[in-house]
């Protein structure tokens, strides 16, 4: 339990009340006083958003606007670049691309969504990083740029195969929208960034909108009966499920791109060879991996019994013998499967699809499968 001084210390969201009036059990998260649940319970808030909508309360995410000074929002990107192994130049106005900010040892200090507004480049960050990944901008990027964080607006998040519908009502443009599709929208009246992206696996959006109009946009959300609000757990199981990172957990300064299996997430002309190879921190590590190969990488894993095998717990090659050779990094009841699953980090030559491994869960080596991920299939509209 917190003391009552460090619950005073938690931030609120501008949907604090709401959560609140909602009946959710707050939680603190990344310093947030944040809902973990509402009354209808995490199996029923996942189960809702695999079938229907789900709407989230993100707005503990660092939302920073990145203005080139030239004007031209290329130069930004190109400032961007060197903080990052992604192509951001390539980035079309109205899109966006996952990122991660890299350190001198190829370690990922952040992961990160950079979309292009046009004009300049609009970030989403972790909770968590926001005030060091704001730090390392300014201190990187000032020259080229104005960094500015967006602290006056909430961000909330619309997932699941209804999203669209629900959506729909309030903007009209949504339905035309195609993943990672990114930009300014008119929702309900009210002048909003839009993406279609999310941290479910499903279809849907994330809205950022003015904080003083959050509730309202929320609450009108909420109206729909296809809509049901969701807590923290449910968004760290659904997740889980889509095979989709934890920061600080599945990827951290320890964790290169290569060693993550992010290397969809590194185009072509950042790498070897590419039109603009390196230049960003870690470069030289990073793209030995990706020429040479990692030592490690992050892999999917089933159990063959019920028991849930969770962070922390050590893999093994064999049953009853021998040193650890693994980690699990997240792990879980996977609800939609109804079976658990988890993620972790094995030998490369320990992580081919169906190689048998063991999982010391309270003093016990359950057998585990490395298993294909996502867990279960995406329904991203392409």
């Amino acid at each position: 339990m917190l003391a009552r001084d460090d619950q005073d210390s938690l931030k609120q969201t501008p949907l604090h009340g709401l959560h609140v009036s909602l009946g959710g059990k707050m939680v603190p998260f990344a310093g947030y006083d944040m809902p973990v649940q509402y009354p209808a319970g995490v199996l029923k808030e996942h189960l809702h958003t695999r079938n229907a909508a789900g709407l989230f309360d993100v707005s503990h995410m660092g939302q920073i606007a990145l203005r080139p000074k030239s004007g031209k929002v290329e130069d930004a990107a190109r400032a961007l670049e060197r903080l990052v192994p992604q192509d951001i130049v390539a980035i079309a106005p109205g899109r966006q691309r996952y990122a991660q900010f890299t350190n001198a040892d190829g370690g990922i200090l952040d992961d990160l969504m950079v979309a292009n507004f046009g004009d300049h480049l609009f970030l989403v960050v972790n909770a968590a990083c926001k005030a060091e990944d704001e730090a390392h901008l300014r201190a990187n990027l000032s020259d080229d740029c104005v960094i500015e964080q967006l602290a006056d607006r909430a961000l909330i998040a619309l997932q699941g195969p209804k999203a669209e519908s629900a959506l729909a009502k309030l903007c009209a443009e949504a339905p035309a929208m195609k993943f990672m599709d990114s930009g300014p929208h008119r929702v309900a009246d009210l002048d909003c960034f839009v993406s279609r992206s999310g941290y479910t696996g499903e279809d849907g959006f994330e809205i950022s909108v003015p904080a003083g109009d959050a509730e309202r946009l929320a609450k009108t959300l909420l109206e729909n009966p296809d809509v049901m609000p969701i807590g923290l757990g449910a968004r760290d199981s659904l997740r889980l499920e889509a095979g989709l990172c934890l920061y600080g957990h599945d990827i951290d300064i320890e964790t290169t791109p290569v060693e993550a299996a992010l290397e969809w997430s590194v185009q072509k002309s950042r790498r070897s060879g590419g039109a603009r190879a390196g230049g960003f921190p870690g470069a030289e590590k990073i793209l030995a991996h990706f020429d040479r190969g990692a030592s490690r990488r992050r892999v999917g894993l089933r159990t063959e019994g019920r028991a849930p095998v969770r962070e922390g717990a050590l893999l093994f090659a064999d049953a009853t013998s021998g040193e650890p050779i693994g980690k699990v990094t997240s792990g879980g009841f996977g609800p939609s499967l109804n079976a658990p699953v988890a993620m972790g980090y094995v030998p490369v030559a320990s992580s081919a699809i169906d190689t048998k491994l063991f999982a010391e869960v309270r003093g016990q080596r359950l057998a585990v499968q490395i298993a294909a991920m996502p867990f279960v299939k995406n329904t991203y509209k392409r």
